[in-house]
């Protein structure tokens, strides 16, 4: 058991170094966060948007102003965890060989990666909630800061996939990119007439979306929303943990393969 451990902690600690060095990304965090809510507080009139949510089929009316900044914190949360991601597994993933081949175990690999983008989003959704918080105060913040923080993870999670399967950066940067805004831009009632189509079920944050509109302006459960996002995270961390595994297998023809 202390040798599972101590392997699980190594491996933490390499991926959390490498999120550390990450500047680009930190900067992200501290700054782009924030002030993309301010901006979206201040420049945004706060006339009333109605709209009806699909989630607990009622009809809000939020400022427009607020109702930006929960679609902004959305949109910013979910670019920031998938280029992290993405970044992690993309200039780690030659390292990830390296040590799968000479016997690190994967699944220890794979649960530290999962412990760090737990921690990473956890934190960034936090801090998108303080933000967005800042000027006014949501129904249910602890279930606002829960659907960020499932939608980045399905991120996440997504950004392990595209970092394992797409050959140069900027193909993973624009993917994460246009998936995020066309995702969320499509939900956003200010800016899509079809917001409330059935057509956004299948998109990947829709549970987060209409968790997080219902956390902010109603006090209606969530619960249903989160799980519809959980299948999404779920689905997206089957598919990264595929991809890794594929990733790092054993590179040597199986009849050059050592007994164990």
């Amino acid at each position: 058991m202390r040798r599972h451990w101590s392997l699980f902690t190594t491996a933490s600690r390499y991926a959390l170094i490498g999120h550390a060095r990450n500047r680009f990304a930190m900067l992200l965090v501290v700054v782009y966060i924030p002030v993309w809510i301010a901006l979206a507080y201040v420049t945004i009139p706060d006339r009333p948007a109605p709209f009806r949510l699909r989630a607990t089929n009622e009809v809000l009316t939020p400022p427009g102003n607020h109702l930006t900044q929960i679609t902004g914190a959305l949109n910013a949360v979910t670019l920031i965890a998938g280029f992290m991601m993405f970044a992690a597994t993309f200039t780690g993933g030659a390292f990830d060989r390296r040590l799968a081949m000479a016997g690190y175990p994967r699944h220890h690999l794979v649960l530290a990666k999962l412990s760090a983008l737990t921690l990473v989003c956890a934190a960034i959704a936090a801090y998108a909630t303080a933000a967005a918080g800042f000027a006014w105060s949501p129904r249910q913040s602890f279930m606002l800061a829960a659907a960020l923080f499932c939608a980045a993870l399905t991120y996440g999670a997504l950004g392990v996939v595209f970092g394992s399967v797409l050959r140069r950066e900027v193909e993973g940067m624009f993917a994460i990119l246009m998936i995020s805004v066309i995702d969320v831009a499509l939900q956003n009632p200010l800016s899509s007439s079809g917001s409330d189509s059935a057509i956004v079920r299948f998109l990947p944050s829709y549970g987060a979306v209409q968790a997080s509109m219902s956390a902010a302006f109603s006090t209606a459960p969530v619960a249903q929303a989160l799980a519809i996002q959980v299948l999404w995270l779920v689905g997206a961390a089957l598919a990264a943990f595929m991809v890794f595994r594929r990733r790092t297998r054993d590179a040597l023809p199986r009849e050059r393969r050592r007994p164990m």
